[in-house]
């Protein structure tokens, strides 16, 4: 079955099994990468370290965002 007949069988059904469908195809795309969470964490350590030894300033928020 291809995806436009999927589509089609999927618009056949009621709004709240049409949500499910929809809720759960999104979810099943959303897998964490376990290997891209490890670089984010290295890199967040290493840019918290460079803060403290002082090698870099923090931005206040109020500056990023301005009147947010």
């Amino acid at each position: 079955m291809g995806a436009m007949e999927l589509v089609a069988e999927a618009l056949k059904l009621n709004p709240a099994e049409r949500f499910e469908l929809v809720d759960r195809v999104l979810h099943s795309l959303d897998q964490p990468d376990p290997e891209i969470d490890r670089i984010w964490i290295e890199e967040a350590e290493k840019r918290l370290a460079a803060y403290r030894a002082g090698k870099v300033k923090g931005i206040p928020a109020e500056e990023i965002f301005g009147g947010f």
